[in-house]
């Protein structure tokens, strides 16, 4: 009888050797009690999307997209959430303001919001996001699976809210080019989806996306 530890070695070693003739991508094999092999294949790949969130600052989509995430987590969806601030503290890190900094933003978040729907994942992007034609060259990147939100907000309601004193700055001049007082925003002309978060609460926004995505998935999945 093999002392545990050689086993534990014989059984990587056995593992090693049959994925190496699988020659299949997501093959795994499963090895029992008795050191036997059986191959397992992948699991059924779950459908992936972009749902992009855009609108001014304090509309509220940072709130919206991480809601939805754990819903979604919850009901067994793998999801994850692309947030504007949070990219500009990383990839987004050398970027600025102008407009060609902003569409290079939106082009970084797009390439790995793909990325993750290529995974199987619903990948939540909540950026800011103000022009048309940015948001419309994602869009081409993966044009069936990405779905528009505009998390809609008049912007002294958004003003009003402020959550995180920048429009106070951007008023006093301290922020130059700020969406919404100093640069401009474009509203999407035929979103996906429309949140008025200013008659909605942000459950009710949720509510109403998680309605919007099991349809998707249902129609994703009816398709194939």
């Amino acid at each position: 009888m093999s002392p545990p530890d050689s086993l534990e070695n014989e059984r990587a070693h056995t593992f090693r050797e049959a994925s190496a003739r699988s020659g299949e991508p997501g093959m795994s094999v499963i090895i029992g009690k008795d050191g036997g092999t059986k191959w397992r294949p992948p699991p059924a790949h779950p459908a992936g999307h972009i749902l992009w969130l855009t609108g001014l600052s304090g509309a509220g989509k940072s709130t919206i997209a991480q809601m939805l995430k754990s819903r979604l987590d919850a009901g067994g969806q793998p999801a994850c959430v692309l947030d504007g601030d949070a990219l500009r503290q990383g990839i987004n890190a050398d970027l600025g303001f102008a407009e060609t900094d902003r569409a290079e933003s939106v082009r970084r978040a797009g390439k790995i919001a793909a990325l993750f729907a290529d995974s199987g994942f619903v990948a939540i992007t909540a950026l800011i996001s103000p022009y048309r034609s940015d948001r419309g060259r994602v869009r081409t990147l993966r044009p069936d699976r990405f779905h528009e939100v505009h998390v809609d907000a008049p912007l002294h309601v958004c003003e009003a809210r402020d959550p995180k004193g920048l429009y106070r700055k951007a008023r006093a001049g301290a922020i130059p080019r700020f969406t919404g007082v100093s640069d401009p925003y474009e509203p999407p002309e035929t979103p996906e989806i429309v949140l008025d978060t200013a008659a909605l609460t942000a459950d009710e926004c949720v509510d109403r996306l998680m309605g919007y995505v099991r349809e998707m998935i249902a129609r994703t999945i009816t398709t194939r």
